[in-house]
């Protein structure tokens, strides 16, 4: 941290103080005020119009630290050299701002250690604004200020301590750092005069650089006598007083890369000698036990192996070294989080893409859902469009089983006819030479009929198979109802075509059966030509007329009518025919 930063912190609080009603401004006329306290105690010239004329453009309000800190850099900060006193600087700006925020109640240390906590508060504080300083610097400040008092560090104590601090953020503002120090919250046990000793030392390592002081005996360099003095280490200079009161100061001893110190045997009846060598002259010292002259020796050869190498005071690398663990740290922890957002955002991401899928699937469920209901739905139209149709064809399966059973009645009744009219028939034999030729003739309409009613056989048989492969067709899987239902649609129209083909059959079997009646009209003129029987075929009229036909296979044609009688009853008649005729023949 350089030198402006430093002042930076302590001209920080004296702006804040002059800052009464919080608003983050001050009134020209304290800034005014505080550049002059500040060009004295730093020793700069100080031009009272320059504020003024920096400020000169703007309206007669209080200005803010942005405002104000180009004046400070231009005529202040960058006009600052290495010759005035830090302690006195530090001293202005602590009375500007402890007037106002130091709450002296109840405080076990004097405003003078309050005053040198605050400047180790700003040396340890982070480089942000509002100052405040973290766990660890506390941590650290404690620590030396239990040794420098003689005490053992607690770290259970100040792990509770922690714990408490976890609401703030953990870290200290100055006045806090001065009320946990002033309360005694980690010096029970040390009366006051212990702790102010303590905060004096570590005030003095931390803010005056000194390493290391206590009494040692010096041999003068004219008289080569020895006399006890109080010595202070420092990074670049060993300073010797009279006292340990630093009232008279007596000399310096300017350290360099090029300086060593050596360890000196006893000599004089002085003991534990060590002499500092420099570049122009060398200093004999005479510590007061063996383990004070090995600690000053290191001390001192610390100091110069830094200087050789250019490094800072061993407090002030360390507190850097602090800095850039934390610093680093907190990229680490930056770089987690922004790492923990980008997987939390893609796991968001990740998350809505799933709620969108599932609203997808839902959608695709319903959609699937809604099309196996209309499917069902469909189905269930055509099961009972299917049950309606087999209804509709079982009542004309039953129509035509009453209309066979009704004709079956009718065969029965001309059956028993025929029975009456047989014992006849071997009187109309005379008669069937001269029907000879009317039966050729209805022959041939007969083989007519016959083919007709064969073809209309075969229409039936194919009626009934196509019916057959309907019902087939309904028991097979709904993936299938569809190509089947256009199959018997098409089958439909076949039947529909068959069926007119049935009806032209129908008509030409009609018109067959005209023929049929023609033939037999000749038949019956016939018969009227055979005078011999005229009485009795007048006493049985009707004997000869139209007769329906019966099953429809093959049959044959008599002058009784198509259908009269099978083939074996034929030739059982034939038979008993010519029996009967050849009695006669045998009688004469």
């Amino acid at each position: 941290l350089g030198v402006l930063d430093e002042l930076l912190k302590a001209i920080w609080h004296a702006f804040t103080a002059l800052d009464v009603d919080k608003s983050g401004k001050v009134s020209k006329s304290q800034l005014k005020v505080l550049s002059h306290n500040l060009c004295t105690v730093m020793k700069i010239p100080h031009d009272p119009v320059a504020l003024e004329e920096h400020f000169k453009d703007d309206d007669e309000g209080p200005v803010s630290t942005q405002g104000y800190m180009p004046y400070l850099n231009r005529f202040i900060l960058d006009k600052v050299q290495d010759n005035f006193d830090r302690v006195d600087f530090n001293r202005m700006c602590w009375t500007l701002c402890a007037r106002k925020n130091l709450n002296r109640n109840h405080l076990l240390i004097s405003d003078e250690d309050a005053f040198k906590i605050w400047c180790i508060f700003n040396f340890l504080s982070e480089d942000r604004y509002p100052l405040v300083i973290v766990t660890e610097e506390i941590e650290y400040f404690l620590r030396k200020l239990t040794e420098a008092m003689g005490g053992s560090w607690i770290e259970e104590k100040f792990e509770d301590y922690k714990g408490q601090l976890s609401s703030k953020q953990q870290c200290l503002t100055v006045w806090e750092l001065i009320e946990l120090v002033g309360m005694g919250h980690f010096s029970k046990g040390m009366d006051r005069q212990t702790l102010s000793m303590g905060i004096n030392e570590v005030f003095q390592e931390l803010i005056l650089d000194v390493l290391k002081q206590g009494y040692m005996m010096k041999k003068g360099h004219k008289r080569k006598n020895w006399t006890e003095r109080w010595f202070l280490l420092r990074p670049s200079s060993i300073s010797y007083y009279v006292s340990e009161d630093l009232a008279e100061k007596k000399g310096d001893i300017l350290l360099d890369g090029n300086c060593c110190v050596e360890s000196l045997p006893d000599k004089e009846g002085k003991k534990c000698l060590f002499f500092v060598k420099c570049s122009d002259k060398s200093f004999e010292i005479s510590a007061s036990d063996k383990k004070k002259k090995q600690e000053w020796i290191q001390a001192i050869q610390t100091c110069i192996s830094l200087l050789k190498v250019g490094r800072p005071a061993p407090h002030r690398e360390a507190r850097q070294k602090r800095r850039d663990l934390r610093q680093k740290q907190q990229a680490e922890q930056e770089q987690l989080e922004l790492r923990m957002r980008e997987l939390q955002t893609a796991n968001e991401n990740k998350q809505r893409e799933l709620e969108a899928m599932r609203k997808k699937l839902e959608e695709a469920a319903a959609n699937s859902a809604e099309e196996e209901r209309r499917r069902l739905q469909t189905q269930n139209e055509l099961e009972d469009l299917y049950r309606a149709e087999m209804e509709k064809e079982k009542m004309v399966r039953l129509q035509m089983e009453e209309q066979v059973a009704q004709k079956s009645s009718e065969l029965e009744q001309y059956l028993q006819r025929v029975r009456e009219l047989e014992d006849m028939y071997h009187r109309l034999e005379e008669a069937l030479e001269d029907e000879r030729q009317a039966r050729q003739d209805e022959e041939t309409v007969r083989k007519l009929q016959a083919r007709l009613l064969e073809e209309e056989a075969a229409k039936h048989s194919e009626l009934e198979q196509i019916h057959l492969r309907q019902q087939q067709a309904i028991s097979q899987t709904q993936a299938e109802k569809e190509e089947l239902e256009r199959e018997r649609l098409a089958k439909e129209d076949a039947l529909r075509s068959a069926m007119q083909q049935l009806q032209q059959l129908e008509i030409e079997r009609q018109e067959a059966l005209e023929q049929y009646e023609e033939v037999m009209k000749k038949l019956k003129d016939a018969a009227n030509n055979t005078k011999s029987w005229k009485d009795k075929v007048a006493r049985h009229e009707g004997l000869i007329r139209l007769i329906q036909p019966g099953s429809k296979g093959p049959q044959k044609i008599t002058n009784w009518g198509p259908a009269a009688f099978t083939e074996t009853e034929l030739s059982l008649r034939e038979k008993d025919w010519q029996e009967r005729k050849n009695r006669p023949t045998q009688t004469q």
